[in-house]
């Protein structure tokens, strides 16, 4: 299997454009600083991970910045601390102040010479939007949790996707998922036949903000970084007759 094979790509955004953890672990300082105890980067996000997936869960037709406002009155319980409306509707608005990782525009602007860029997101349009003015390039279609109605892992979100690419005159057989979250993206991925890209971002540091997924998931291509993945390709096209 080669990068070459496929037309599409489709995107999860959260962690494998935008830096979501960066973005995340920065809004929650105010709740933080109030804890009266260090509660470090890594402990922060995976008592994040650990609610966010509940919430979703639970209330799969809440719009993202509400469920995240949601999470963080969760956290506030969890470590003690009074409830805030204001820092909890504060944090639900910071996706726009999440930063792209260094190599996110770049690599777009070179992949969207070689193939449809799709995104599937667990956001909201309007969230979305504010994060795409960083990506800087015009996606072929987006495809939110606003639009479906439900949360990945949800299969349904997959089988949305799907159906909408179908309708444009693409197949299965021409996408490659490209995402770093294995439970929310590679497994349900994986279970609708698509071919997958991990861009493994963490490289074997935990799992961060996002849940660890059941078991081991095979991926046919595994990158540290969106730069690697353009520079696998280049070398793919390079070794073409």
């Amino acid at each position: 299997m080669r990068l070459t094979d496929f037309g599409v790509l489709t995107f999860d955004c959260y962690g494998t454009l935008i830096d979501w953890e960066t973005g995340l672990y920065e809004a929650l300082q105010p709740l933080l600083a109030r804890a009266g105890r260090t509660i470090g980067r890594d402990e922060a996000l995976e008592t994040f991970a650990r609610f966010e997936t509940a919430q979703e869960r639970e209330t799969p037709s809440m719009l993202y910045p509400e469920l995240l406002a949601a999470v963080h009155r969760r956290l506030a319980r969890e470590w003690g601390l009074p409830e805030s409306a204001p820092d909890a509707r504060a944090f639900g608005a910071s996706i726009p102040d999440w930063p792209a990782f260094h190599d996110s525009a770049g690599a777009l602007r070179y992949l969207e010479r070689h193939y449809q860029l799709v995104v599937l997101s667990n956001v909201d349009r309007r969230s979305f939007a504010a994060s795409n003015e960083r990506l800087g390039v015009d996606f072929t279609a987006v495809y939110t949790a606003e639009d479906i109605g439900s949360y990945k892992p949800d299969p349904r979100n997959f089988a949305y996707m799907l159906e909408h690419l179908a309708a444009r005159g693409i197949p299965p057989s021409q996408i490659l998922h490209t995402a770093q979250s294995l439970h929310h993206d590679h497994v349900p991925a994986r279970a609708a036949g698509l071919a997958r890209a991990w861009i493994d971002r963490r490289q074997g540091t935990g799992w961060g903000a996002t849940a660890p997924p059941p078991d081991d998931i095979p991926v046919d291509f595994r990158f540290p970084d969106m730069a690697a993945m353009v520079e696998a390709h280049r070398e793919e096209t390079a070794a073409e007759p």
